[in-house]
């Protein structure tokens, strides 16, 4: 039982392989993609906690009595404190140290073994983050959280893209960042309720929350089977792997698939004696290289992660109470994931590149406006009033919306499955590692360039999202409808990128034919 295309060549002239959607792939990716959910609870429930008054009471004493007593300070500097934002931002300092680790497991053990030590740790600092008794303690289960965090996000991603058919690869991948979207809205709708319930330890049920997921994904993690592209790598039998494609592709006939992955590994053996994070400083591999650098760079600096984190605390910055600002959080999560749900529907058919554009386009937009009510309408002191809070939420939601068509899912999909197999862990690694560094960075600062930048840090990331979209529409090819053991050649055919693949492949000739003469 599943859906089954007919064997088609796809506009480069590439035959795509054959499979089904069959119900054992769906399920192994419905439980690989949970990771998604514990990567975006993290993301919704840190801004709504820090929101919440008997959290800050508790660990933040100072910003609670400034928020109840003083009249003086800017409304964009209410929340400016360090330690504040070190609660945040622990996490992805975490995550980009782990991400160095996780590629040499997720190269070495295995995707699936990534992923329960991903499942493990998150769970571990989920229960150490609800108990805490002070802000060390604190800070040390958002350390375990991004460890996990760092493990999951380099596999899941990998482990989708592997399992999923060719054709249908660009919505088995962006199910991710949908999970991440779903993590969202369960993170915002936990915040509202545990506010709302009135006890001081409502923060705490938001914290506790997080280890539901991560243990679903630790023990469905012991019963995932691993990817036929990971086993050909680590020299698994052709039998071995011919049966597992046979069962994850519904289908008899798995022959090409099979010959292109073997392709793929001895392709890949030819430079094994050096290692993934060398490979990929070659020449040949620049365009690969420079887009594990720009894009998860690019999806940080939309400025998403400062709604994702701070949209309770940035409406409570222009006037709206706790209960407000986390509802206005709640629908915005909730209207990002209708859209990533519609990218997962529309990808394979109208590609990455022109998602890429229309979605940069749609939020640059929307944060100009955003910037340009604040500053005419909101000062350092006073509230929006009524009608343009509720302009802004509705900006902010097509700004998300933008997002979640565009940026969030596709900055995930293209970086899983752009790389060659010889140097696929070590780019997911570098790429994680880039996203986790930018996360920290801008978690950090966010709160002090609001300080400082007050309306003009929604120009700010404006002016970043203009960049990257004249990015994509130069320099990034499109991906759709090609197989993941023949990415190799998007770039070849590429106006750009194509002088550093021909002169790295060139070089590369060179050398192996001077060895063979040496040795005649």
């Amino acid at each position: 039982m599943g859906i089954s295309p007919e064997a088609i060549s796809n506009s480069d002239g590439l035959m795509i392989h054959n499979g089904k959607i069959t119900a054992f792939v769906l399920l192994s990716c419905l439980v690989a993609a949970t990771g998604g959910i514990i990567f975006g609870y993290d993301n919704g429930v840190t801004g709504g906690v820090t929101s919440m008054e008997p959290f800050l009471k508790k660990f933040f004493p100072g910003i609670y009595e400034e928020q109840r007593t003083s009249s003086n300070t800017s409304n964009y500097c209410k929340f400016d404190s360090q330690i504040l934002t070190l609660f945040t931002s622990s996490l992805f300092l975490a995550g980009f140290v782990a991400s160095f680790f996780a590629s040499m497991v997720t190269r070495g053990l295995g995707r699936r073994v990534s992923i329960l030590i991903g499942g493990a740790s998150f769970l571990s600092g989920a229960i150490i983050g609800a108990s805490a008794l002070h802000v060390s303690m604190l800070i040390n289960g958002r350390l375990l959280l991004g460890i996990g965090v760092g493990f999951t996000n380099q596999s899941v991603p990998l482990y989708l893209s592997e399992m999923a058919p060719a054709k249908y690869r660009g919505a088995f991948s962006t199910g991710f960042q949908l999970c991440v979207c779903i993590g969202a809205i369960s993170a915002n709708l936990v915040n509202y309720l545990a506010n709302e319930i009135k006890v001081d330890w409502g923060w705490r049920l938001s914290l506790a929350v997080a280890g539901v997921p991560a243990a679903m994904l630790a023990l469905g993690s012991l019963f995932l089977p691993e990817t036929p592209s990971n086993l050909i790598e680590n020299g698994a039998s052709r039998d071995k792997v011919e049966k597992l494609l046979q069962k994850i592709r519904g289908v008899n006939d798995v022959e090409e698939e099979l010959n292109d992955l073997i392709a793929a590994r001895d392709s890949a053996r030819v430079v094994a004696n050096q290692s993934a994070l060398k490979n990929i400083l070659r020449r040949k591999y620049r365009p690969q290289l420079v887009m594990a650098i720009a894009i998860p760079f690019f999806q940080q600096v939309t400025g998403i992660n400062v709604v994702t984190f701070y949209a309770p605390i940035l409406f409570r910055t222009i006037g709206s109470g706790v209960s407000a600002s986390l509802m206005s959080a709640l629908i915005i999560s909730s209207i990002g994931s209708s859209m990533t749900l519609l990218s997962m529907v529309i990808v394979d058919k109208f590609g990455r590149r022109a998602l890429f554009i229309a979605g940069g386009i749609q939020m640059i937009i929307c944060q100009v406006l955003i910037g340009s009510i604040l500053l005419q309408k909101l000062g350092d002191h006073g509230e929006l009033s009524k009608g343009f809070s509720i302009i802004v939420l509705l900006l902010m939601s097509i700004y998300v919306a933008g997002f979640g068509l565009s940026w969030g899912p596709l900055g995930w999909l293209v970086t899983s499955e752009i790389f060659s197999m010889e140097i696929r862990s070590a780019g997911q690694g570098v790429s994680i590692a880039i996203n986790f560094m930018i996360i920290f960075v801008i978690a950090q600062a966010f709160l002090s360039m609001l300080c400082h930048l007050k309306a003009g840090v929604f120009f700010f990331f404006a002016a970043w999202v203009a960049v990257m979209t004249v990015f994509v529409y130069g320099w990034l090819p499109e991906t759709k409808d090609v197989p993941i053991e023949k990415m190799g050649m998007i770039w070849r055919n590429h106006w750009y990128w194509r002088r550093y693949v021909h002169q790295g492949e060139e070089g590369e000739i060179d050398t192996t034919v001077g060895l063979l003469a040496a040795e005649i």
